[in-house]
């Protein structure tokens, strides 16, 4: 998996902003849009968005020198498509959705996977600082050979039986537990952790007869 700690800044549909970190790549490249519920986040419209998302992800590219066609963009919503039913058969959760079947892997998932993951992959480079940073310019190609190559990391990874929905009843974000214990429940805590703790603390006066 790419492993370099990071987040990304989501908005949810009444406006509030949280950080959410998924753990890996290919995780974070779901929150994008897909299919079922999905759709109503849906990000990539334009080969640009595409660009502009690398940028905002973990791996921090610079957009003006990422160049996406539009066709890279609707391999890409195959790629992040074929990656949420991939991670459901891997959960056994399913997201809401209109249409039966969503959610359901097929084969043809697996294939664009593999395909993706069969290009050329984005080039990591030394800086004098020790750090690390991505060759530029860059193809849409080379990005998206890079999730699907991270998701095949995932998927056959230490962490394969750690992939989770978050615990709250009305989010659907996935992520990977890579604590030591184990134990992590919600895509943030700044967001659904803390809305548990003020229901619990809420539940919790409610039954107190002394209050």
């Amino acid at each position: 998996m790419t492993d370099v700690a990071s987040g990304i800044t989501l908005v949810s549909l009444q406006g509030a902003r949280f950080l959410f970190d998924p753990g890996a790549l290919c995780l974070e490249f779901l929150t994008t849009g897909g299919p079922g519920i999905g759709a109503r986040y849906e990000v990539l419209r334009r080969p640009a968005d595409l660009a502009d998302w690398l940028a905002r992800s973990r791996l921090r590219l610079d957009p003006a020198q990422v160049d996406v066609s539009p066709a890279e963009l609707a391999a890409g919503r195959r790629l992040r498509d074929a990656l949420w039913r991939l991670v459901c058969a891997r959960t056994g959760t399913r997201p809401p959705a209109s249409t039966p079947g969503d959610f359901d892997a097929t084969p043809a998932d697996l294939d664009a996977l593999n395909e993706a993951a069969a290009d050329a992959p984005l080039a990591p480079q030394l800086n004098p600082d020790g750090t690390r940073h991505w060759r530029l310019p860059a193809s849409g190609r080379q990005a998206l050979a890079s999730i699907a190559r991270d998701a095949v990391d995932l998927f056959t990874g230490p962490y394969a039986d750690r992939i989770r929905e978050c615990g709250a009843h009305n989010c659907y974000l996935v992520f990977v537990d890579t604590s030591r214990p184990g134990r992590r429940r919600w895509c943030s805590m700044e967001r659904c952790g803390n809305r548990h703790k003020v229901r619990s603390l809420r539940s919790r006066r409610d039954a107190d007869p002394a209050d």
